[in-house]
This record gives C-alpha cells, structure tokens and sequence, in this order.
C-alpha cells in the first residue's frame, strides 16, 4: 500500500529544497544526512524547525529533504519554505498561522549582478588624481 506523503518546493537565493512529508516521529533528514549533522549553528536548525512548531506538529511528520545551491542560510530558508509549502497541502487549516509568520511569502532577494567597468555590482575601481 502507497504510503501517504506531501510534497513542498521552497526557494530562497540560490538554494532549491525539494520537501517530502511523510507521518512519522519528526525525524528531519537533509540530503541523507541528520538535521543536527548537516547544520552546525543552532539557529539554522531552529529556523528549519519553526514551521512544524508554529502548527504543532512537530511529532506527526518526518521531513526527507534534497537541496542544492547556494550557502547554508539560504538552504535553510529553502528548507522552511518547502516545509510550510508542504504542510500546506497536508491541511489548509494551517493557511493562517504560516501566512502569519511569513513562511509562505517567497523570500525575493537576490544577489546583484556585477556591471561592466565595476569590481563588483557595486564597487567601483579606486579613484587617483594622478
């Protein structure tokens, strides 16, 4: 019998998460490898975690996650968005609460392209009167 299971992407900057949600014990599994072995700051794994405690229900699902690109922030906003994206789908009920906390709005930050006759996007080449 096909096991239930709901599904999520979430972006942020570079990093694409693709977000499976299966019932389970609230084990969090990023690229085959444990919440706590893949993020080593605390803060990531907080920031990963906070949708599932914002609807409580942080016992009922486990959390099998690919992401790619980017750095580890990124990956972590990817990996939120894909999980409130999916819990979405699992009950509308918890439309409120997420849109609330702004798990579903699609952070749209990106990293400015370098221009021509710049070091950077930005930055331009010191300045010398002689």
């Amino acid at each position: 019998m096909a096991q239930i299971q709901y599904r999520g992407t979430g972006r942020r900057k570079k990093s694409i998460a693709r977000i499976r949600l299966l019932p389970g014990e609230g084990r969090i599994t990023i690229n085959e490898r444990d919440l706590d072995d893949y993020f080593g700051q605390d803060t990531l794994k907080v920031e990963v975690r906070r949708p599932l405690e914002v609807t409580a229900t942080n016992g009922k699902f486990d959390v099998i996650a690919k992401v790619e690109g980017g750095g580890l922030s990124g990956q972590a906003g990817a990996i939120r968005h894909g999980i409130a994206r999916a819990l979405l789908e699992a009950d509308l009920d918890y439309r409120p609460l997420l849109k609330k906390e702004g798990f579903l709005t699609r952070d749209p930050r990106m990293k400015e392209r370098k221009k021509y006759g710049l070091k950077k996007a930005r930055r331009a080449p010191q300045f010398s009167k002689r």
